[in-house]
C-alpha cells in the first residue's frame, strides 16, 4: 500500500511533529498524586521505587510500603514485592537521584511518556516497511493519541515499557533477519533484539504472546522446517527467557512477596461467556478504546483489500492479542489497564484501515474518502476522550491531604495503618510502611508493629476510637489516632 508517498524531509519533519504532540498532550495533569484511576497499581509500582531512593537499590530484594496479607495472603513484615523485576523502578528511581528537578512521581511518569513515544517510532517503521508511509503515520497517530492509550502512557506502570520492549525485540529481529545474509549472533542487531526480548519478559511475562511476529518473521525468512533448523534462533530463544527463568525460580524463596495471580487466568469461570465477550470486545475495545468510531477502521484493516500481501504479518499480531486477552481473561475483564498491551494490534489495525480510504480514486470519491476518513478519526478520539476524561481525575483528594498530614506529624520510620479496603493508594501518601486495611484487629495489629492510624473523611463511629487512642489531628477530611498512647 505505497500509493501514498511522502518525500523523506517532509516524513521526518511530520514525524518529529506527531512525536512532539503526543509528549504534548501526555503533561495533561503531569504534576498530580498518584490518586486517579487505578491508583492501586500505581502507588504499588512506584512505593518500590521509593523504597530504592531511600534504602538503596537491592534489585533481588525490591520492597514497598505495605506489609499487609492481603495480596499474597501471608504475612509480610519485610514488605517484599515479587512481581516483574524491576527494571522500570531502576529507571524512575535512578533518575530521581540524578536530580530533584522533578518528584519521583513525575520521573515515573516522564519514564513512561518517553518510552511511548519509543514505542510509537518503532510501530512507525514496523509499518511502513509493508504498508507503506500512510499506514505507519496513521499507526503511530492512533498509538499516541488514543485517549486511552494518552492516559495509560503516562502512569506508572511498567506495562507501556514493556509494550516497547517487546515492539522493539520485533523491530531489530526483523533488520536482523533481513540484512545479515551470514546470520551473526554478534551482529549489533541480534544484540538488540535479544537484550529488548529479556527486558519485556522481566518486565511482564505476558510478553510472551506477543513473540509471535517474531515467530512469523523467522517463518517468512527461512521456511517452516528452515527456521527450526536455525541454531542461531534456539540460541537467541534460550538466552532470551533464561532472566525470566533466573528471576521466578529466586522470588519463590519470598512467597509472602509474591501476589496470588492465578484468578487472573479465569477467575469465577469467565472465559468464553457473554460477559467476557462483552467487557473486551464491546465494553473496552469498542467503547473505550476505539470510541466505537474506530471499530470501522479495524475492520477495514481486517478485511480490507490492501493488506493481502501482509495478512499473515498482520495476523501474527491479531493472533498474540487474541490469545493473550483468552489466556489471561479474568485478569483483562477485571482491570481495563491489561488492554494497554493489545493498543499496538488495535493501532495497527486502525492504521491500515484509515489509509485504505486513501487509496488512488478519481474525482468527488477522493474527496468523499478525505471527508470520512476525517470525521471518523475526529469522532474516534473525541468519543475516547469522552470515555477516558475522568481517569485523570483525583476522586478522593482527601487521601492526599491527610497523606501528607500523616508525614508532616510523624516518625519516618513510624508503621501507619491507612485504612481504604485494601487499596494502597491512600497508603502511598503518607510516605509511610503500614497497612490499608484492618485485616486484624486493632490490638493485634498493634502488637504487629502498628503506630499510628489514619481514616479519611472520617465518620463519628470512626471518631468514637478517641476513646480508646490519642487524637493526635483532625478535620473533616482526616483524623490521625495515636496507637501508643490514651486519651
Amino acid at each position: 500500500m505505497n500509493f501514498f508517498r511522502i518525500p523523506k524531509k517532509l516524513e521526518i519533519l511530520l514525524l518529529v511533529i506527531i512525536l512532539f504532540l503526543g509528549f504534548a498532550v501526555r503533561l495533561y495533569r503531569f504534576n498530580g498524586p498518584v490518586a486517579d484511576w487505578h491508583s492501586w497499581r500505581q502507588a504499588d509500582t512506584s512505593s518500590v521505587s521509593r523504597n530504592f531512593v531511600n534504602k538503596g537499590f537491592d534489585l533481588l530484594h525490591p520492597t514497598y510500603q505495605d506489609l499487609s496479607n492481603v495480596p499474597s495472603g501471608l504475612d509480610n513484615p519485610n514488605g517484599y514485592r515479587f512481581v516483574e523485576f524491576p527494571i522500570y523502578n531502576v529507571l524512575q528511581a535512578g533518575f530521581s537521584k540524578l536530580s530533584n528537578a522533578l518528584t519521583l512521581e513525575e520521573w515515573g511518569r516522564l519514564v513512561t511518556i518517553f518510552a511511548s513515544l519509543l514505542s510509537s517510532l518503532f510501530l512507525f517503521f514496523l509499518i511502513k516497511k509493508r504498508f507503506g508511509s500512510a499506514a505507519a503515520f496513521l499507526t503511530a497517530f492512533f498509538f499516541l493519541f488514543l485517549p486511552y492509550n494518552i492516559y495509560y502512557s503516562r502512569t506508572i506502570l511498567p506495562d507501556p515499557s514493556m509494550v516497547t520492549a517487546i515492539l522493539g525485540a520485533t523491530y531489530f529481529f526483523d533488520r536482523w533477519l533481513e540484512e545479515d545474509l551470514r546470520f551473526k549472533i554478534y551482529d549489533l542487531r541480534f544484540i538488540l533484539a535479544l537484550l529488548f526480548t529479556a527486558a519485556a519478559l522481566l518486565l511482564k511475562p505476558y510478553a510472551l504472546f506477543f513473540t509471535f511476529p517474531m515467530i512469523y518473521l523467522s517463518y517468512e525468512r527461512f521456511g517452516l522446517v528452515g527456521f527450526l533448523k536455525k541454531w542461531q534462533l534456539w540460541v537467541f530463544l534460550i538466552i532470551s527467557i533464561v532472566p525470566l527463568g533466573l528471576w521466578r525460580i529466586w522470588m519463590t524463596q519470598f512467597p509472602a512477596g509474591i501476589p496470588v495471580s492465578a484468578w487472573l487466568l479465569n477467575g469465577g469461570n469467565i472465559r468464553f461467556k457473554g460477559a467476557f465477550f462483552y467487557w473486551i470486545f464491546a465494553d473496552r475495545i469498542g467503547r473505550l478504546i476505539s470510541g466505537y468510531w474506530g471499530i470501522a477502521f479495524i475492520i477495514l484493516g481486517i478485511l480490507g483489500k490492501y493488506i493481502r500481501k501482509n495478512f499473515l504479518f498482520l495476523l501474527s499480531f491479531i493472533f498474540s492479542s487474541l490469545l493473550y486477552v483468552t489466556v489471561i481473561a479474568r485478569g483483562n475483564v477485571q482491570h481495563d489497564y491489561y488492554q494497554i498491551l493489545i493498543i499496538p494490534t488495535l493501532s495497527i489495525l486502525m492504521g491500515v484501515g484509515a489509509a485504505s480510504l486513501l487509496e488512488k480514486v478519481d474525482g468527488y470519491k477522493k474527496f468523499v474518502n478525505y471527508g470520512v476518513l476525517l470525521v471518523a478519526i475526529l469522532f474516534t478520539v473525541f468519543f475516547g476522550w469522552y470515555f477516558a476524561r475522568d481517569y485523570f481525575n483525583i476522586n478522593n483528594p482527601s487521601i492526599v491531604i491527610a497523606g501528607e498530614a500523616v508525614d508532616k506529624l510523624t516518625p519516618k520510620n513510624a508503621k501507619v495503618i491507612a485504612n481504604y479496603n485494601g487499596d494502597t493508594s491512600f497508603l502511598y501518601q503518607t510516605k509511610r510502611s503500614g497497612w490499608a486495611s484492618f485485616e486484624k484487629s486493632l490490638p493485634e495489629m498493634v502488637q504487629m508493629g502498628a503506630d499510628y492510624l489514619v481514616l479519611a473523611n472520617p465518620t463519628q463511629t470512626d471518631l468514637g476510637l478517641g476513646k480508646t487512642y490519642k487524637i493526635i489531628a483532625k478535620t473533616n477530611q482526616y483524623v490521625i489516632f495515636d496507637l501508643r498512647q490514651k486519651p
